[in-house]
């Protein structure tokens, strides 16, 4: 069980992301409002809070989003879990359809730290089912039949 410590969406790619608190899902498009969102497998970003508290205590002074990330969250260690994860939270569904991701230009983060955690650490999600999801509210991982 995780609980989402932060909701973020950017309106231009290439830019952070900015925690805005709550947002709304949509089925086999993304967030609402979201640079990212379409009809593709990276619909939806998530890293864990955790990974991103230690990068913090290395040094880096990032917000939440800074990475690009849509949804952090507490509790789970997303790059270990197998594509086609289910999650659940609120209404919402999310299916896990890549682990890490090649980065083609390093981000300002790598450039002052000699290192991103996104690449390695974050995963990404289609949405199977759409709703809302609110800072504090939980996630969990769904059993397969």
């Amino acid at each position: 069980m995780g609980k989402v410590i932060a909701v973020c969406i950017s309106e231009k790619k290439g830019t952070q992301k900015k925690n805005v608190g709550s947002a709304n899902f949509l089925e086999n498009w993304g967030i609402e409002g979201d640079a990212h969102a379409g009809k593709w497998h990276r619909q939806v970003s998530l890293l864990s809070h955790d990974r991103v508290e230690e990068f913090r205590q290395r040094g880096a002074e990032v917000d939440e989003g800074a990475f690009g990330e849509n949804l952090v969250v507490e509790g789970f260690d997303f790059k270990l879990l197998p594509i086609g994860t289910k999650f659940k939270c609120n209404d919402v569904v999310l299916e896990l359809t890549q682990v890490g991701k090649e980065c083609h230009s390093h981000c300002e983060i790598y450039k002052a730290m000699g290192d991103c955690i996104m690449p390695r650490e974050g995963v990404f999600t289609r949405v199977l089912q759409g709703g809302s999801i609110c800072v504090g509210d939980e996630l969990v991982i769904l059993k397969e039949d």
